[in-house]
């Protein structure tokens, strides 16, 4: 079995043909700018996979440093922006370092789920806030209950891409609030067979009630949680809830 994202890095593009990057990028960029975080300031991409988001961040006019924990994933970030000024650090969420301080942090599409232990999680909230500027800005999202139990739960999914399939199957605990994701993915030679990998994954489960409080013993003041980009309010049926957060220094 290969390690999360190690075989899933050379096709994740093409099977997440269908995530808009760019409307996400355009809402992050809305919000820093809101909150005054001006064009030009230092932003770290933090689980910054293959850099759709920190290349779109960086034509907004933001200067980015990208964090991952996977070497394949950011080298396929590289090769999308060969002689860009942009800064790609392999490294782990829970024990990241930086050269100094950023304007802000995003970290997107669930990243935050992979860490699966409390004191991980609180970790990483507390590394973002030492490296943050005074007031500068924490803005994430995470899968909630809803998602883990109703749209997760044990489902089969089958992704397709331009020379790739994906089968995809999930185990989720609710006791113990883990989601295990069984991947195989077929990917096609240029001779037109397939070659087979399997690669496992986990995410946990972590109720709104417990990311509040993580983010307030981590120095974080908790400016807006939000349903949608478009604003709405966290219900009961959000699959995906939205953080914007300032750092108390």
């Amino acid at each position: 079995m290969n390690r999360p994202y190690s075989v899933l890095a050379s096709c994740y593009d093409r099977l997440n043909a269908a995530v808009n990057y760019r409307e996400y990028a355009d809402y992050l960029a809305e919000q820093l700018r809101r909150y005054g975080i001006t064009d030009g300031s230092l932003v770290l991409d933090l689980a910054c996979g293959t850099g759709n988001i920190t290349l779109a961040l960086a034509a907004h006019g933001y200067d980015m440093i990208g964090v991952d924990l996977s070497p394949e994933m950011l080298d396929a970030a590289r090769r999308k922006a060969p002689g860009q000024d942009i800064l790609w650090l392999c490294q782990d969420m829970r024990r990241f370092e930086l050269y100094g301080t950023v304007a802000a942090t995003v970290c997107c599409l669930d990243s935050l789920n992979y860490l699966t232990g409390r004191a991980g999680l609180q970790k990483c909230f507390s590394l973002v806030h030492n490296y943050l500027d005074p007031n500068g800005l924490f803005l994430f999202d995470m899968n909630t209950p809803y998602k883990f139990e109703h749209v997760y739960g044990t489902q089969q999914y089958l992704l397709e891409g331009e020379g790739v399939f994906c089968g995809w199957q999930n185990y989720y605990d609710k006791a113990s609030g883990l989601c295990d994701f069984e991947l195989t993915i077929f990917s096609e030679n240029e001779d037109g067979t397939y070659t087979r990998f399997d690669e496992s994954q986990r995410e946990r489960c972590w109720s709104l009630k417990t990311i509040q409080s993580l983010l307030a013993s981590t120095g974080f003041t908790l400016l807006s949680m939000q349903g949608d980009l478009d604003g709405s309010p966290v219900t009961e049926t959000t699959e995906r809830a939205y953080f914007i957060c300032r750092a108390n220094k």
